[in-house]
């Protein structure tokens, strides 16, 4: 089959934070006055309202019940912060204007409506993509077929025709092969590590060098 697509993920792959993200929610937490929480607490009820438009249940989950803070108020202030943290990945602007030349380009991101928007508002370089999919609009997100399913009717294309892009072995790698798409993995250190599933892997920090000749291999 021929390769006609290339939809990437978001957070991790062609963006990063400028600081641990468990940092960024301290800072969200004191602006408004809330309690501590963990990273992990939240990430655990992110998944359980990714197609949330906004972080509010998932801090309504997390804050403690005698909290006085304002889940909105806080779904707010971590919106800015986190905003305000991310960079690009190097050489990722140069990268996809080069490859929409060749491709139809599509993003397909995890995550509440307005926080990803909010994100993505802040780079140029996302006019690149025909399609842009956040999961905050769907019934599912990543893992689920019908997220993947949902930016590849957007680009009009196969499945078997398109390659997904992205670092979590389980939402990305595992939920792009299941949705009967190529998946390249991006790997990191401090990341998941290379898995088996993936068609291929690339390190981020080569992503805009290597990638092209990768998708020329599939």
């Amino acid at each position: 089959m021929t390769l006609s697509a290339v939809v990437f993920d978001f957070d991790y792959t062609l963006t990063v934070p400028d600081r641990p993200r468990q940092d960024v929610l301290d800072e969200a937490t004191a602006a408004v006055g809330a309690p501590d929480l963990s990273r992990e607490e939240y990430l655990d009820a992110h998944s359980r309202h990714l197609d949330s438009p906004d972080r509010t249940p998932i801090f309504a989950d997390i804050l403690p019940e005698d909290s006085d803070t304002d889940p909105e108020a806080l779904s707010e202030a971590y919106r800015e912060k986190v905003a305000d943290s991310l960079v690009a990945v190097e050489g990722v602007a140069g990268l996809l204007a080069d490859l929409r030349e060749e491709y139809a380009l599509g993003l397909l991101t995890n995550g509440p409506t307005d926080a990803q928007m909010s994100k993505l508002d802040r780079f140029d370089w996302v006019d690149n993509f025909e399609a842009v999919v956040v999961t905050g609009d769907l019934e599912a997100g990543k893992p689920d077929e019908r997220a993947f399913e949902a930016v590849l009717s957007d680009l009009g294309v196969a499945p078997e025709n398109a390659v997904y892009i992205g670092d979590d072995v389980d939402a990305d790698v595992k939920g792009a092969r299941n949705a009967g798409m190529y998946a390249i993995q991006v790997v990191f250190e401090g990341g998941p590590d290379p898995h088996a599933d993936a068609d291929a892997h690339v390190e981020r920090d080569a992503l805009a060098t290597e990638l092209p000749e990768i998708l020329k291999t599939l």
